[in-house]
């Protein structure tokens, strides 16, 4: 598959249409190295990557709930429970993070996110030229401040993205891929 294909063909695969089929560590390991392609300008590589599999993925899953129970001590056991199991969706779940280094002479806080963003991307890609189904989840727990201890972050980091990666179980659906012209806006239209 080239890149022109990759890019166009790239759907999110939800994690309710993931096999138990996993990537090797071999597999993985080629996803972080096209990750650690992504644009970075001051070369200053803020991302890091936490590869959870296994029971792993139940120790992530009870610091999912315990965030849950600090931020809504009231919430519901069936809230709890889907926390819980949130990661087992997947066979892989990769925490992309960011560690920011403030005030950089080059790369203030917003390029190093985008810069690992874009590593993130390149995870989805290359998972998706293997065979397997990848989506980026965030949601609350991607700002919470429970979670972002667990993974040692400084108030000034952020937790980019949980990848979740698999084999697809079955077709994914296409999603409607809206016209770029929609988004063009004509230099100078603003002033």
């Amino acid at each position: 598959m080239d890149v022109m294909e990759a890019l166009l063909a790239r759907k999110s695969t939800p994690p309710r249409l993931m096999s138990s089929d996993g990537p090797s560590a071999d597999e993985v390991r080629q996803f972080l190295t096209a990750a650690v392609t992504a644009p970075d300008h001051g070369s200053v590589r803020p991302w890091r990557f936490v590869v959870i599999e296994g029971d792993n993925r139940t120790k992530l899953g009870q610091v999912f709930a315990d965030a849950l129970k600090a931020r809504d001590p009231g919430a519901s056991a069936e809230a709890v429970a889907k926390e819980l199991g949130r990661p087992l969706r997947a066979p892989t779940v990769i925490a992309v993070l960011a560690r920011i280094v403030p005030d950089h002479p080059k790369a203030p806080e917003v390029e190093q996110i985008v810069a690992t963003a874009c590593a993130a991307q390149n995870v989805m890609l290359a998972a998706e030229t293997k065979g397997y189904g990848a989506i980026m989840l965030t949601g609350q727990n991607a700002r919470d401040p429970h979670v972002k201890k667990f993974f040692d972050l400084n108030p000034t980091d952020e937790i980019v993205a949980f990848i979740y990666i698999g084999r697809p179980s079955g077709p994914v659906p296409d999603k409607p891929r809206p016209d770029p012209a929609q988004f063009i806006e004509a230099f100078g239209a603003g002033a």
